[in-house]
């Protein structure tokens, strides 16, 4: 089958994005076009697949996301910002509710974060920290500045939904390996963790957060926007920086603007870069993808994008 394609990124987070607002196709299918169209040895490459889905009486559009593994995830908020992008431009709205998984988020065309850099402003929560709901079976019911049994590390962690699975602990420097040796624990998806979850090292560097994410059903990421928030969320928990305090939070990706409040709402704001628009056939026996053309390229918003790089 055929699909018209749009690539795009959020913060240094990639993905084909396709608008399946029509679509018929069964979860099956959609997770076999993820792994073809996300797979980085194929002609797309991605952290998963993105989808732009209908919305109902309360949302203007939805949006559903698939990881690269085929597996679907709760959210993605550097995914959410590119397909609000697309939903505005689909519905002529500026603001909208989009309609995710297992909740909902306010999105809204922002300022630019830097000149000729497309800005979505996203509004998600409450993070829970309720972590029998994951299930996490660790004896406790939250999971704040507490090493925890199962994993191969003393560290602490505090676990927060937003409304996918975080184990967040905050660290003087991020050691990559470790955080893949957690990581891959968390992926097993354990008898104590059926449902895996995202782990995250953060270095405080004064008002500003640095993190790295090891992404549930990804592995390690460059960029994970329900990761910069949950971090955001715990940090402010922890007392490391201050409820409702604008901060800027940034990852190898680039980086977003983030605040979080007492009532556990966290705002981001980020980029939504589209960098080509094309089709692509996919074999959704083999999962596999084949025969792209791409039909436009937006080299100006590529360039905006690492100029805003290169002043980090």
């Amino acid at each position: 089958m055929r699909f018209d394609l749009i690539k795009c990124h959020g913060s240094g987070n990639d993905f084909p994005l396709i608008d399946a607002r029509a679509s018929t196709l069964d979860d099956p299918v959609w997770a076999a076009v993820a792994r073809a169209l996300a797979d980085r040895d194929g002609p797309v490459g991605g952290d998963g697949l993105l989808l732009l889905t209908a919305g109902d009486e309360t949302h203007a559009f939805g949006m559903r996301m698939f990881n690269s593994d085929g597996s679907e995830s709760e959210t993605c908020l550097n995914g959410l910002r590119c397909v609000a992008r697309a939903g505005f431009e689909a519905t002529g709205l500026g603001a909208a509710t989009a309609l995710l998984k297992t909740s909902d988020a306010a999105v809204e065309h922002d300022a630019d974060i830097a000149a000729g850099v497309f800005t979505v402003r996203e509004i998600a929560g409450p993070a829970s920290l309720d972590v029998t709901a994951w299930p996490m079976k660790v004896g406790a019911d939250h999971i704040v500045d507490t090493p925890i049994a199962g994993l191969p590390t003393d560290r602490a962690f505090t676990a927060v939904a937003m409304p996918n699975p975080h184990l967040v602990t905050f660290v003087d420097a991020i050691d990559e390996a470790e955080l893949v040796c957690v990581g891959e624990v968390c992926e097993a998806a354990p008898d104590w963790l059926p449902n895996r979850a995202n782990v995250s090292f953060v270095e405080v560097r004064g008002a500003d957060l640095f993190v790295r994410t090891f992404e549930r059903g990804v592995g390690l990421t460059d960029s994970c926007g329900s990761a910069m928030a949950a971090s955001t969320y715990a940090a402010c928990l922890t007392g490391r920086i201050a409820y409702d305090t604008p901060t800027t939070v940034f990852n190898k990706g680039g980086l977003v603007r983030a605040e979080a409040s007492e009532a556990a709402m966290v705002t981001l704001s980020g980029n939504a870069t589209f960098e080509w628009s094309g089709s692509i056939d996919v074999d959704f026996a083999t999962a596999t993808a084949s025969d792209l053309t791409v039909t436009k390229r937006h080299d100006d918003e590529i360039a905006a994008w690492d100029r805003l790089l290169a002043t980090i």
